[in-house]
């Protein structure tokens, strides 16, 4: 496994956590060295899950200062582990320091460009990480770990509580991983943007209140643009053709918005408010029939 041998020179003990694969994926780990854990398929699947597992199998073979959690779908550059090793032992106020994650084959198709500029963050002081990062154990420890139940949005939850504890998240400016977002059909990036919907609405209701209004504002926007201003706009040519005029707010957003991110991705964050939105009822209607969330995968 690719994933496996980018981080085996540098990892030890490795970890790979299998979710019921019948692809050769646990004999592949096991030939790279790695621990197996295999996981309880009759329990319902999430990466937060599989990171508390892997995480606590860690543990079993020592206790080691940091932790790097990479997704299958990666590989970690070289010289990021030592860099943000150093990093992480020069700044013991840090508990998460990430990098610059790319994807392998933006030129591939729109989707995979579009999550390129995505994972494209200012270094610095950061408030979240993504899926890959170097974490510190006592910090991560310290909080409980990643919550089992987000079906997405688990970094960023789980920093969320870190920075409450008072812990520092950091991001370099410096190569980390590669990622294959394999992403070529419209489906995938609308099912995707719709985890994406999904994920701020969940995160609302669980830390939106004050001083952090987490995921508020992404919340509101994707029900204002994905819901409200075309339900609005719809309705109200019923009693006036001159309602309609309520709908030229998208492609004057796309210009403005142009601007600052170019026309291809300034017309996707517009259209993408409408999966948004999707996932943020989706989570409501989920939350009001007490029903627990499926996974939402694009690949």
């Amino acid at each position: 496994m690719a994933c496996l041998e980018s981080l085996s020179s540098g990892v030890w003990p490795l970890v790979y956590v299998d979710s019921g694969s019948t692809d050769g994926s646990v004999a592949a780990a096991r030939r790279a060295g790695a621990v197996v854990v295999a996981l309880d398929t009759s329990i319902p699947f999430t990466a937060a899950r599989a990171r508390n597992a892997g995480f606590a199998r860690l543990l079993e073979e020592g206790t080691p200062e940091f932790v790097q959690f990479v997704d299958g779908d990666c590989l970690v550059q070289p010289g990021w582990l030592p860099a943000a090793r150093a990093f992480l032992a020069a700044q013991p106020e840090v508990a998460v320091v990430c990098g610059r994650r790319r994807e392998m084959h933006p030129e591939a198709s729109v989707w995979n460009r579009l999550c390129d500029a995505e994972w494209d963050t200012p270094p610095g002081e950061a408030k979240a990480c993504g899926g890959d990062a170097l974490m510190r154990s006592a910090a991560v420890r310290q909080v409980g770990g990643y919550d089992d139940a987000l079906i997405a949005g688990e970094e960023p939850e789980l920093c969320l509580r870190l920075r409450a504890a008072g812990w520092r998240i950091w991001r370099l400016d410096a190569e980390m991983t590669l990622h294959d977002a394999a992403m070529y059909r419209i489906g995938q990036w609308w099912k995707r943007t719709r985890r994406a919907g999904f994920a701020f609405a969940e995160g609302a209701a669980m830390h939106g209140a004050a001083p952090e209004f987490h995921w508020v504002a992404e919340t509101r926007r994707a029900l204002a643009w994905g819901l409200g201003l075309p339900v609005t706009g719809l309705l109200g040519m019923f009693f006036s053709p001159w309602a309609a005029l309520i709908l030229a707010a998208y492609p004057v957003q796309v210009l403005r918005l142009q601007r600052r991110f170019g026309l291809e991705r300034a017309f996707f964050l517009v259209l993408g408010k409408f999966p948004e939105a999707i996932g943020v009822l989706q989570f409501w209607l989920n939350r009001l029939l007490r029903r627990r969330a499926a996974l939402i995968e694009y690949k």
